[in-house]
């Protein structure tokens, strides 16, 4: 931890922390269908939202909002059953719903239009800056050391930025800043001649001659500091606007002090099905992770759930993290993630697969009732093979299953069997039950 943590750490009382989760989340879809994006499972045990909220509290902001809509009732449950500070403190993890109201009789229709929504609520804390969170990130950030840069800055917004190469750039906000970090200039997800334009030097940002080749972009980690007056006046002023990348953020550099801060660390906007796959699988690259789970000192926190240990009998497993409470037998595990309570029988080969796990146990009882009545139990039945696949919550496998997409196909859409496919990656729908012998 940085030595000035504990100075940072005074002023951050001060800061009311805002995170966004009422995205519909369309592109993470079949994951969204039933619960919010925010909601969606995690490195086998987390939930996403977990991340920005754990970046909170070690950085020690304690004052914390979370905006929902859409499948809120898995992420309220989540929240609620995993945050609760103590009664002898002012801190916080409250859900704001969407909500109709006398003046206002719209859901969320953007970002800053949920944000002034409640800004009624948010104006009443006596703080002096708003910090602005996305609930659909993966990375670790000590918020101590931004705001530090925001209040040195005397910034009345500060963007936290980073470097990007050409393939990506286009989906994100892009910007301009001088030597200062003062932000000249921001373009939201620009295409064509317009992504041209917003090509810039950045070493500037300190990168070498070589890395400022590969990423000639800055781009926006849609995070944002604002002084709390600036985004009263802001939000007031311009109250058609309804999203802060798209019209707040540039009509801010008209008027206003906007720095860039740069994040030089690992971040990745969970967006897709592709790069939620593949942000997954990378946690099990040996011997460090971009994103490292074992950081004793800025933890990641979710829910206390009490499991036993994994009992695994005879398998082996290599490049993979396996949760809590499993239990797997006699299998073939390679460069995959086992969520928790996953019960995976003999014989199964698995490879480049994420589970999410189960929220319940099925009894020994049931378990033999299922086999007895020719139905599938829950888990993964025996000698079933699963490449390249995205496993939601509490499914059934039956035995000698290949999951395996043999026809190399890019996007299916199989729902009423249980699975579609993306990005060529097949994707088990929550709750489903795929048959014995089923070929995908």
């Amino acid at each position: 931890m940085n030595p000035n943590a504990a100075v940072l750490g005074e002023f951050m009382k001060d800061v009311l922390s805002i995170v966004l989760g009422g995205g519909q989340g369309t592109r993470l879809y079949p994951l969204t269908k039933l619960r919010a994006k925010p909601a969606v499972p995690v490195a086998g045990k987390y939930r996403l939202i977990d991340i920005p909220i754990s970046n909170c509290l070690n950085s020690e902001i304690e004052k914390i909002y979370v905006l929902t809509q859409f499948n809120s009732a898995s992420l309220n449950r989540h929240l609620y059953q995993t945050y609760r500070t103590s009664s002898f403190s002012d801190g916080f993890v409250e859900i704001l719903a969407a909500q109709q109201t006398p003046e206002n009789t719209d859901w969320f229709q953007g970002t800053s239009d949920a944000v002034r929504q409640y800004l009624w609520l948010f104006e009443s804390w006596k703080v002096r800056d708003y910090l602005i969170l996305a609930g659909d990130h993966l990375y670790r950030m000590d918020y101590r050391q931004y705001i530090a840069r925001h209040r040195e800055t005397n910034a009345d917004v500060t963007l936290s930025v980073l470097p990007s190469d050409r393939k990506k750039a286009s989906s994100f906000g892009l910007l301009k800043i001088d030597d200062r970090g003062q932000v000249l200039s921001f373009s939201e997800k620009p295409k064509g001649a317009a992504l041209d334009e917003m090509m810039v030097d950045t070493t500037v940002l300190g990168l070498d001659a070589e890395s400022a080749r590969q990423q000639p972009f800055i781009a926006s980690m849609g995070i944002y500091v604002f002084k709390k007056e600036v985004l009263i006046e802001l939000l007031n002023k311009r109250a058609a606007d309804k999203d802060f990348g798209k019209e707040v953020i540039p009509s801010a550099i008209e008027g206003y002090n906007v720095q860039a801060y740069l994040f030089d660390d690992y971040w990745e906007d969970i967006g897709t099905i592709e790069s939620f796959y593949h942000a997954n699988l990378e946690l099990t690259r040996y011997p460090i992770a971009p994103f490292n789970l074992f950081a004793t000192d800025f933890p990641i926190y979710t829910r206390p759930r009490y499991l036993p240990p994994s009992r695994v009998l005879d398998c082996q497993i290599r490049n993979s993290i396996v949760s809590e409470g499993c239990i797997l037998e006699r299998s073939t595990i390679e460069h995959s993630v086992v969520g928790i309570r996953q019960r995976v029988d003999s014989g199964c080969q698995i490879e480049d697969a994420l589970f999410m796990g189960c929220d319940y146990y099925q009894t020994d009882g049931d378990r033999q009732a299922d086999l007895a009545a020719g139905r599938v139990p829950l888990g993964i039945g025996a000698n079933t093979t699963i490449r390249r696949a995205i496993v939601d919550k509490n499914v059934r496998i039956g035995k000698n299953v290949q999951i395996i997409n043999k026809d190399h196909a890019q996007d299916v859409s199989c729902e009423e069997r249980g699975y579609c496919i993306r990005s060529g990656i097949v994707v088990v729908l929550k709750g489903a039950m795929i048959p014995d012998n089923t070929i995908i």
